[in-house]
């Protein structure tokens, strides 16, 4: 029950952030959007029961570094790409990196792949489930170890508190 209130919740704030607009009657309309998004897809979103959220306390505490970090990763992305569309920063070799999927769950995986492609040059190419890895654009591909490393350590050391 807290899952299916929380989730309704977080749909009518997201609702509300994409109007641009807390007004009342765009929080009762986003509610009741939400309350029939999830009555009519609650088993394809929660199974036969909804899911208990396990040490939620914990992940929310640790999305606060997460977000902060990724942010970060925005805003370095955002001046990189800038400077070399300005021509002040030469474009190197640009490629693909294999980054290994490791120990991330689908949620770690489709969250990774979210957080790299909202970072301005760099985006994912698509996930090889065979070979486990996920294929990633970069603007910088000199040297793909080092690429690898830096999405290595924001998953372990960031993303997998939070997102598995």
């Amino acid at each position: 029950m807290i899952a299916v209130l929380l989730s309704v919740l977080l749909l009518t704030v997201t609702y509300a952030l994409v109007l641009a607009s807390f007004h009342p009657w765009d929080l009762a309309i986003g509610a009741t959007v939400s309350s029939a998004v999830l009555t009519l897809f609650r088993r394809f979103l929660f199974g036969d029961r909804p899911a208990v959220l396990e040490d939620f306390g914990k992940r929310l505490v640790a999305f606060v570094p997460f977000a902060a970090i990724a942010s970060r990763d925005i805003i370095a992305g955002t001046w990189t790409v800038a400077l070399i569309v300005l021509h002040v920063r030469p474009l190197r070799e640009p490629g693909i990196v294999a980054v290994p999927v490791g120990d991330r769950t689908p949620v770690g995986v489709a969250v990774s792949a979210l957080v790299t492609t909202l970072s301005p040059g760099s985006f994912l190419v698509d996930v090889d489930w065979d070979r486990g890895v996920m294929l990633i654009h970069v603007l910088d591909a000199k040297d793909p170890a080092g690429v690898c490393e830096a999405h290595q350590r924001f998953y372990y050391r960031y993303q997998k508190r939070v997102f598995p």
